[in-house]
């Protein structure tokens, strides 16, 4: 195995040697991944897995996006991680109504929110309303961002995503194997 020293900037911190392989990704640039229930707080807090305060943390401080998706749920970025699709996103061609629309729902509505001593974050009301979020949600670790769901909706999304009908399986699923 080869491995690669890389510098580079986190969050203002200054520069960190990272040690990482050739062929992946190393404990300190884990991925989020797996789902979690948890419920929502009186106030629209929700409280981070432990299992993810530190990475998050590390990568952005606690500085954290979270925005409305065309699916109706939330997704939840650390800064660094939402700054390139923000970037991507403002230059694309705006004439585009489409597009327009796109921009409007995902940085028109994008809050920085930041962890408090506890873990948690603070869910405005009109995210929550948009996305439909009760009591109960699951929070969906996807790479480098979360998804957050309302679990009734998150149990639809699940059972839907098991009934691919024959000929709908997009292109890019097929010959994919678990």
């Amino acid at each position: 195995m080869t491995l690669k020293f890389l510098l580079s900037k986190v969050g203002g911190s200054g520069e960190i040697c990272k040690i990482v392989d050739d062929g992946g990704i190393n404990e300190r640039e884990r991925m989020f991944r797996g789902s979690t229930q948890l419920n929502l707080d009186s106030k629209g807090r929700l409280a981070i897995p432990a299992k993810y305060r530190d990475e998050l943390l590390g990568k952005c401080d606690g500085h954290i996006v979270v925005t409305a998706d065309p699916s109706r749920c939330l997704v939840i970025y650390p800064q660094p991680v939402w700054a390139p699709i923000e970037a991507q996103l403002n230059k694309m061609f705006s004439l585009n109504e489409q597009v327009r629309r796109l921009q409007r729902l995902v940085i028109g509505n994008a809050c920085e929110v930041e962890m408090d001593s506890s873990g948690r974050i603070l869910i405005g009301p009109y995210l929550r309303q948009f996305a439909g979020l009760q009591k109960e949600v699951v929070l969906a670790g996807l790479g480098e961002k979360f998804e957050l769901w309302d679990m009734e909706k998150w149990n639809q999304e699940n059972e839907a995503a098991t009934e691919f009908i024959e000929g709908e399986i997009p292109s890019e699923l097929q010959g994919f194997s678990l």
